[in-house]
C-alpha cells in the first residue's frame, strides 16, 4: 500500500500496450462496495477470498500488467499462480514514505488503527517473507514514476 502500484502499472501497462488490471478496483466493481465495507461488513477472510478468484481470473490474460493489494501475495496459491503469469514485482518504500502518501486516507481499512505508522510497519515486517520472493523488488522510496518504469522495461526486456 502506498508504494505506487497502480500507478506504475497504470503507466507500464500503456508503454507496454498491455492491459493493465487493479485488482482492489475489480474486487470494488464486482463487489459494488469499496473494500473498507467488504471489511467492515463480512470481513478480512471474505475479502480474501474475493482476492483470490480475481487473481486467478486475470492471470489467464496475455500480455498484462497486474496491481494487487499488499496482502494478496501472502497467499501462497496467488504467490504460485502470480509466478507462473509472469514477473513478480515488489514495490516497496519505507515505512515513513508510506504513511505520508497514505495518511488521511480512510478505505483502507488495515490502517484503521490508532497508530497507522506502527501497523505499516508490522505489515511489512509479517509480509517480508512472501515480499523477498518476488523477482524483482524497487525501493520506490526517492524514485520517480518514471524511473521506476525504465527500471521495470529493462529488466523485462532482458528476462521476458
Amino acid at each position: 500500500m502506498g508504494t505506487g502500484k497502480s500507478t506504475v502499472g497504470k503507466k507500464l501497462a500503456t508503454r507496454l500496450r498491455w492491459q493493465f488490471f487493479d485488482t482492489d478496483l475489480l474486487i470494488e466493481q464486482e463487489a459494488k462496495t469499496p473494500i473498507a465495507n467488504i471489511f467492515a461488513q463480512k470481513g478480512e477472510t471474505h475479502f480474501r477470498a474475493l482476492e483470490s478468484e480475481i487473481i486467478n481470473r486475470v492471470c489467464r490474460e496475455k500480455e498484462v500488467v497486474i496491481a494487487t493489494g499488499g496482502g494478496a501475495i501472502v497467499n501462497a496459491e496467488n504467490a504460485a499462480r502470480l509466478q507462473e503469469s509472469g514477473v513478480v514485482i515488489c514495490l516497496t518504500a519505507t515505512p515513513e514514505t508510506i504513511f505520508a502518501r497514505v495518511r488521511g486516507n480512510t478505505d483502507r481499512p488495515l490502517l484503521q488503527d490508532p497508530n497507522p505508522l506502527a501497523k505499516i510497519r508490522s505489515l511489512l515486517a509479517l509480509r517480508a517473507e512472501a515480499y523477498a520472493k518476488a523477482d524483482m523488488t524497487i525501493d520506490t522510496t526517492t524514485l520517480t514514476v518514471e524511473r521506476i518504469v525504465e527500471t521495470i522495461l529493462a529488466r523485462v526486456r532482458r528476462n521476458p
